[in-house]
């Protein structure tokens, strides 16, 4: 895993195109995270990513993803949400739209009181949704200078993340332990379906949808536990697993390789969890350097979306490696597409893993 000096990096998102963008308190930068190096004697890159360019960014970035190959849509703790346009053949970035009101925190005698945090982002091109503390929804669409849609108090406590269940609707995730479903072919501005963590109601920070199977969803939150969901059927929990020591801040599964799942964390630490089938026979990069636990045994005649979906832990195996071991400082956010993995922490430091299934 390559290490980027930086300053505490917030948001992380990777392009298919072998780019990552990087987000902190005051600025976006393009990074080419692609084959940088030569290989070393035990598998690594050697040598460092390039930094390709970088823009001011108004705010903390607190959430952030790829639109389409050129731009990036940023969430601001101003309560603005910017798309900002990677311009390839200089290499320079730009504003290409910003809706600066889309978060605010109201006020009975004051309209508009101030910018409330945009805490995350999600984006199905043409469609972009955002949440934030202030407890709203906004529709946006990228040719659209206004919100097509945008459920006012959609939630009493703070959104803190958010993901496309299909098409048409998402799921958000609270300060309060909840998972609400929203169906914006419903004129009317409540949740469909609500589910609730515990009766303690401990925050939900990060949640993320199987990219094969769209019941099936992972969330995260202050306890640290890595929880996972089908909402087919339910108001709880299918499991929850003993995972980090402090909150639990990104949780992602692999986009083509679901039975991968990333989740990263306050104490330090960014974990990968496999349920595959052959996680006995793979060499080095599982067993290597960090915590490895055997959770879960798994038979080979089972199906990979059944062992997330599996509540008895003595039914299938699970292996989890720390891919940052010697990590003492909050890891913030993560991405992962392909072979490759990039993480942002506290310890002014970028984290680039290029091979993690060799």
């Amino acid at each position: 895993m390559t290490k980027i000096s930086s300053s505490s990096v917030c948001g992380v998102a990777l392009s298919s195109l072998e780019l990552a963008a990087f987000g902190d308190e005051n600025k976006i930068s393009i990074w080419s995270v692609g084959d940088f190096g030569n290989v070393g004697t035990s598998g690594e890159y050697q040598g460092e990513p390039q930094l390709l360019c970088d823009i001011r960014h108004h705010g903390d970035v607190m959430d952030m993803q790829f639109f389409d190959q050129e731009r990036i849509v940023v969430a601001s703790s101003t309560g603005s949400v910017t798309i900002f346009r990677h311009h390839q053949n200089n290499q320079t970035l730009s504003i290409n739209q910003r809706w600066e009101r889309a978060h605010y925190h109201v006020d009975p005698d004051i309209p508009f009181c101030g910018g409330a945090s945009c805490t995350g982002v999600i984006c199905n091109n043409p469609e972009i949704v955002t949440v934030g503390e202030d407890g709203r929804i906004n529709l946006f669409r990228a040719d659209h200078k206004e919100a097509v849609r945008t459920i006012e108090n959609a939630d009493s406590s703070t959104l803190h993340a958010v993901t496309f269940l299909r098409t048409t609707e998402i799921l958000t995730v609270n300060s309060i332990g909840q998972l609400k479903i929203w169906d914006f072919r419903q004129q009317r501005n409540e949740p469909s379906q609500i589910f609730s963590l515990t009766g303690d109601r401990i925050p939900l920070h990060c949640v993320d949808r199987h990219p094969n199977q769209q019941h099936i969803v992972a969330t995260g939150g202050q306890d640290g536990m890595l929880s996972i969901w089908d909402v087919r059927q339910g108001s709880m929990p299918v499991s929850l697993l003993n995972a980090h020591e402090a909150e639990m801040w990104e949780v992602h599964f692999h986009p083509s390789n679901p039975d991968h799942l990333f989740t990263c964390s306050e104490d330090g630490s960014l974990w990968h969890w496999d349920t595959s089938t052959d996680v006995s026979e793979k060499p080095s990069f599982f067993h290597q350097g960090g915590r490895s636990i055997t959770v879960l045994s798994h038979t080979a005649n089972q199906s990979v979306i059944s062992a997330w979906l599996n509540n008895n832990p003595t039914k299938d195996r699970m292996e989890i490696t720390n891919l940052v071991p010697n990590q003492t400082l909050s890891v913030n956010s993560l991405d992962v597409l392909g072979p490759c993995l990039v993480c942002g922490t506290d310890s002014e430091a970028i984290y680039v893993n290029r091979h993690l299934f060799s």
